[in-house]
Parts: C-alpha cells; structure tokens; sequence
C-alpha cells in the first residue's frame, strides 16, 4: 500500500491506517467467498462484526492447528537417526525415511549422525609440531620416557546414550583414550613401544579404550587408533640415536656370529659322525677278524691233532709262499763262496729313469736248491719263528 493510498491518514491525511476498517474488510472478503461457495445470500454484517469475527477466529484456529500438526514432520538421512523426546523424556529412536511426531513444544527431536567418523586428537593439535608435551610425554616400563602422538577415530552407535549419559563426549573420549595409552604404554618396554610394537600398542590402546566407553555407557565405537609418532624426547634425542646405533652393531655381531656357527657347527657335527661311524665299522672288522682267526684256528687245531706231522709240513709251505709272494727282494745262495748275495732290486725299479737291470745268478749244483722268492720286511719276524718251530718239531 503506498503512501498515497487514501486509506493512509483518512484520504490524504498523514498517519497510520485504521486497524479496525482493515479487520472489517478483512471479514466482509472471507464472507463473500464463503456465501459464494454456499449458495446462498450471506447476512449482512452488521457494524460491530459479532458473527463475522467468530466464523474468522475459527477459521484462523483451524489453520493454525494445521500449520501446527504440519510442524510435525521430519526426515531422517540414511546416515542419521532420530532421537525423539516427549516434553525432554526419550520416547524412541526412529529410523530413516519420513517421519512424524507431536509437534512443539510436546515433542521434539534429536538428529544425530551415526555414520560421520569423528576424530580425537591426543599429544598435538591439528598439527605434529603443535605438541602438548602435559598428553605426549609418557613412561614405559623400563622407566623411560617417549614423546607419543596419536589420533582416535570413533562414531556413535548408540544414539540415546551419546545424547543423555555424557555431557561431553568429546572430552570424555580424549580421557579415556590418554588414559589407555598410558597404561599400555606402562606395561611395555621403550624399544617395544618405539619400534616393533607400535601395532600392537595402538591395538591394546583402542581394545581398552572401547571397554571403558562400554562401561560409562558413552555410546560411542571406536573404529581406528592411529600412532601419528611415537619417538624420546627431544632432549635426549641424541644420547637415544648413539643407544640405537650400538644396538644395532650389536644385533649384526649376533647375527654374524650365528651364521658362523651355522657354518661350523654342522660340518663338525658331520665329521663327528663320520668318526664314530668309521670307528662303529673298525670295531666290527676288528671282532669279525678275530671271530675268524679263533675259528681258523680251531679248525687247524683239530687237523693237528688228527695228523700232526702233515699239518706241520702244510702250515710250513703256506707261511712260505704268503711271505715270499709279496717281497721285492731277490736271495742267492751261492754255497761254495759262502758268501750271501743281496741285491736290492726292488729299490732299483722303483728309482725312475733307471732301466731295469738284469740280474745274471750262476746256476746252482744239482744237488743244491736255491731259494728265489721275495721276503716282505714286515713278515720276517713271522718266518723265523716258523723255521724256529720246525727246528723243535725235527729235534728228537
């Protein structure tokens, strides 16, 4: 309506409009349209407005009352769920799609977003160089000290509970998750906890963690615990690279040490074998030869017995051709010099580029033998004693 209009200030005059002829316009417009739609011929109304402004009020009632019961409608997300509370007491938990409830201030309700992953941050802030050393720095329990920054990832899976147990969720999981760490860590050596335990750590961590946020009832899940870094304090940085390094020779001497004896260890365990089992068949050859000569001689025994003179004579020949068959040595009897010819013919062959001499012996008498076999140094002692015997045996 401009400022022109004829309404403003009762045609021309400056000043606000009559409230009261806007309202009895107002009623006579709603009375036409509903006298229209009625069919028949609508009362006039009347200056005051009486029955007009009742039939206006319940209309305006009966919209309100709509608008309101349409304020109830609400859609829940795929990822959401609906928390839904009567006059500030839960009442249900509604699941996606649309929804409906008794509008305000009867009902109200609670969105919460179940999937989003929310993230805690535990010994920094947005940042590794942000560090807050009151949350990083820890003992082990070999009374060290680490510098630990890790992340905690977790999403609710409880709606009611994450709304009405805990005032601040957030918080309590950065508690709960400092207190998990330190106590893992205070169970765990320095070099467990800083290199080949990192896993293992966050993996406690996050295991503990869960059954304390069970046990206050937080409804919340944790998904993921992360160790950002995890290393000693900035302070003996150095004096801990000199320990690692020194562990590190350490573990290579152990290691070539142990390959050394790997090495060796089996080779004198083979040899070891070898010896007893040449040792295992010396002493069975050494039994079978001496089972054998005990036999041998026993079965000599009893031809001796049976025919001692024949037996001595056959022994005498055997022990002679075992003797003379295996030397190099060539005897000549030459009995009208008396003198005994030694020829060392076996040396002479064995010297190389030496031709092989040929011996010339005289022929003997007739009635004269002459012994021409080899005699083995090692076996002389073995004819003497036959000779000897025989000399006993032919004695009367």
């Amino acid at each position: 309506m401009g400022l022109n209009d004829p309404q403003w200030g009762g045609g021309g005059k400056s000043g606000p409009p009559d409230l009261d002829e806007l309202w009895r316009n107002f009623n006579r417009k709603l009375e036409t349209m509903f006298s229209k739609k009625g069919g028949g011929n609508a009362p006039p109304s009347s200056p005051s407005g009486g029955p007009n402004l009742g039939a206006s009020l319940w209309i305006f009632v009966v919209l309100a009352c709509l608008i309101w019961l349409a304020s109830g409608f609400y859609i829940v997300d795929a990822s959401q769920r609906g928390v839904v509370l009567r006059f500030g007491k839960y009442v249900e938990t509604t699941m996606p799609g649309p929804r409906w409830h008794l509008p305000y201030p009867i009902e109200h309700v609670e969105i919460v977003d179940v999937s989003t992953v929310r993230t805690v941050e535990i010994g920094y802030r947005n940042n590794l160089k942000s560090k807050i050393p009151q949350e990083s720095l820890m003992l082990t329990d070999d009374e060290n000290i680490v510098d630990i920054q890790f992340a905690v990832q977790y999403i609710i899976k409880n709606p009611e509970n994450y709304l009405f147990t805990n005032r601040d969720p957030e918080g309590a999981v950065r508690q709960v998750a400092e207190a998990s760490i330190r106590e893992v860590v205070g169970k765990s050596k320095m070099n467990f906890v800083l290199y080949e335990g990192r896993e293992q750590v966050a993996d406690q961590a996050a295991a503990l963690m869960q059954k304390l946020l069970d046990r206050y009832k937080t409804g919340i899940a944790i998904s993921k615990v992360t160790m950002q870094n995890a290393q000693p304090p900035e302070q003996v940085q150095a004096a801990f690279d000199d320990a690692v390094k020194a562990n590190q020779d350490r573990e290579r001497l152990k290691n070539e040490g142990q390959a050394y004896a790997n090495d060796v260890v089996p080779r004198a365990s083979g040899d070891a074998a070898r010896l007893l089992q040449q040792a295992q068949g010396y002493k069975q050859s050494v039994i079978a030869n001496a089972e054998g000569d005990a036999s041998r001689f026993e079965q000599i025994r009893a031809q001796y017995e049976k025919s001692p003179k024949v037996t001595r004579e056959r022994m005498y020949l055997e022990t002679m051709q075992d003797l003379l068959s295996n030397t190099n040595k060539v005897l000549v009897d030459q009995s009208k010099s008396g003198n005994l010819l030694y020829l060392p013919l076996g040396k002479l062959i064995q010297q190389p580029g030496v031709a092989q001499p040929a011996v010339s012996m005289p022929a003997p008498a007739p009635d004269e033998q002459a012994a021409a076999k080899p005699v083995a140094p090692a076996q002389e002692d073995r004819s003497r004693d036959a000779f000897r015997n025989r000399d006993r045996e032919d004695r009367p």
